[in-house]
């Protein structure tokens, strides 16, 4: 019998998923292992392998939401029968199963457009047929589908009619010019929309911030040097932070804690999260134990994961069980400003630029390299006194980072 391709549970809480793309097609030979399809969460978009080997024999849900454990596809022998997929939500983008051929086009025993025939868009259960490439245009332009007609078979609304619909007035309508001022209504993704949930919830939070400055003279002095005792891997003050961060964190646990309403959880190693800005949105990967890591491993790791997440490649995995977050715009010559919680972590690290700056030392002025830092604590779960004494022992540690290492 046939292995029915289920949509998996990718991380704690996931209750449903968006299939985006196939990466297969039906009659295609699969191997286990081998990426199947992409799936949006709230978290991630990302590939997901099939659990299978053979033939992929029928796709049951070629697009849209469905719950984690609906049948999407079956993969078995060629020419295996296929047993009947459990109904999609009607709700959803996904009610209407992938067909077996191209839908995009109209079948050719139906020679005359739908709009010369008078064809309204025909409908299931009071529900307009689409195809799934038309729903998601409609979505992402605004469009609503029960406007247009289809010119796809028994009145099927297809990608093209959507893609006409801004272009075509209405009979009776004169055509509009459009004005300078016109916004571009673009689509929140479930990324999107998690990012505005988490940082509202983030601004509920009662925060306070601290504020300190280090001299960067031996911090850089090391870099320098890591770079080249290490010509492979790019080491970055982000590195750094990264390493002192979490060695800071192993002395100050009650810092390296999650919030909860009934609990706080404090965790036995650092599990560094850096927020990158990826096409998709903000995300904030996952460096795993990195007090237990030398300096160039953290850089490989980050290398390896901020990659990842400008290429859309990041799984769930990658973004679960941070106890802390460093957030860089130094590189945007921004000197200092305050990061927002990642909840449900207690605090995040704000990096500004490296400024050369006048100091005072020993009676005579000097110019030296200067970093911003500022800690943002949930005051929940960290008193202002514990916060101090984080940031001071980072400060030491970005000072002097030999005592880190």
């Amino acid at each position: 019998m046939a292995s029915e391709v289920k949509l998996p549970r990718l991380g704690q809480g996931m209750e449903s998923g968006t299939v985006t793309k196939w990466l297969k097609n039906e009659g295609d030979t699969v191997a286990k292992g081998e990426p199947l399809y992409e799936i949006d969460t709230d978290k991630v978009t990302q590939e997901v392998e099939s659990d299978f080997a053979g033939v992929l024999l029928k796709i049951a849900l070629s697009e849209g939401e469905a719950p984690v454990g609906q049948t999407i596809a079956f993969i078995g022998e060629p020419g295996e029968d296929v047993p009947a997929a459990e109904p999609a939500d009607a709700g959803s983008a996904s009610a209407s199963a992938a067909p077996q051929v191209p839908s995009e086009a109209p079948s050719t025993s139906e020679s005359a457009p739908a709009e010369s025939r008078g064809v309204a868009p025909s409908t299931t259960n009071g529900r307009i047929k689409a195809s799934p490439l038309a729903r998601r245009l409609a979505r992402e332009r605004g469009i609503d589908l029960a406007s247009l007609t289809g010119t796809g078979p028994e009145g099927r609304i297809v990608a093209k009619d959507v893609e006409g619909a801004q272009a075509r007035p209405a009979p009776s309508a004169s055509p509009v010019p459009v004005t300078a001022g016109e916004a571009e209504r673009i689509g929140l993704t479930n990324i999107r929309k998690t990012i505005a949930r988490r940082l509202t919830a983030a601004w509920e939070a009662p925060v306070f911030q601290l504020t300190v400055t280090a001299d960067m003279t031996r911090a850089n002095e090391l870099v320098a040097r890591a770079r080249e005792l290490n010509p492979d891997v790019r080491i970055t003050v982000t590195d750094l932070l990264a390493k002192v961060c979490a060695q800071a964190l192993m002395r100050h646990r009650n810092v390296n804690v999650q919030y909860s309403e009934d609990a706080l959880l404090r965790f036995p190693t650092a599990n560094v999260g850096i927020a990158v800005a990826a096409p998709q949105g903000l995300v904030v990967p996952v460096i795993r134990s990195v007090e237990r890591l030398a300096l160039a491993e953290v850089a490989a790791a980050r290398g390896e994961i901020v990659g990842r997440a400008r290429d859309n490649k990041l799984t769930t995995h990658d973004l679960e069980d941070g106890t802390f977050t460093i957030s860089n715009l130094g590189m945007f010559g921004i000197e200092q400003f305050v990061a927002v919680l990642n909840p449900p972590q207690a605090a995040i690290l704000a990096v500004g630029a490296t400024v050369d700056t006048p100091v005072a030392r020993d009676g005579a002025v000097e110019i030296r390299p200067v970093l911003t830092l500022t800690l943002t604590v949930d005051h929940r779960a960290v008193d202002g006194a514990e916060g101090a004494d984080f940031l001071r022992t980072v400060k030491t540690f970005v000072e002097d980072p030999a005592l880190a290492l």
